[in-house]
């Protein structure tokens, strides 16, 4: 089985190293940004599974990064992770689609458990896309050879 591959965005080298160290042992491929136009940069050249975003990064939001992987890389996984915590850019960070929001500091295991959940759910996500186009692709070949033989 492929390694899921992770991308960490954060200026923080305290928090930036830890959760990258930690993800590697549980068997995680890591790489690190520390801002958004680095992220950007690498989810062009490098596909990821899941990216965990700081929401203050030096160079943008993290709410803006999100946007911007959303176009390049739609199907990616978006966790939010913050040491400012606020209604206002909670709510933000799910209009723009993030699919978690975690508090700094966030329990290593919290991390764990949210990044586990979240690639599960794209897991099932791409096996049932894949079941739909196979089911589809077969019906259309049905109908074509039902119709191939009406025709003779």
């Amino acid at each position: 089985m492929e390694k899921k591959s992770i991308l960490i965005v954060d200026d923080d080298e305290t928090v930036l190293k830890p959760i990258e160290e930690i993800l590697t042992l549980q068997g995680y491929s890591t790489d690190i940004a520390k801002t958004g136009k680095e992220a950007i940069e690498k989810s062009k050249f490098k596909s990821y599974n899941l990216v965990l975003i700081d929401i203050r990064l030096p160079d943008m939001e993290g709410t803006k990064l999100l946007t911007a992987l959303r176009d390049t890389t739609p199907a990616m996984v978006k966790i939010i992770i913050t040491g400012y915590p606020s209604l206002e850019n909670a709510a933000e960070a799910a209009n723009k689609d993030a699919d978690g929001y975690l508090v700094k500091p966030a329990k290593i295991e919290d991390i764990l458990i949210m990044v586990k959940d979240r690639l599960k759910k794209q897991e099932e996500e791409e096996r049932y896309n894949e079941q739909k186009v196979k089911e589809f692709i077969e019906t259309r070949a049905r109908e074509y050879a039902a119709r191939a033989s009406h025709k003779r």
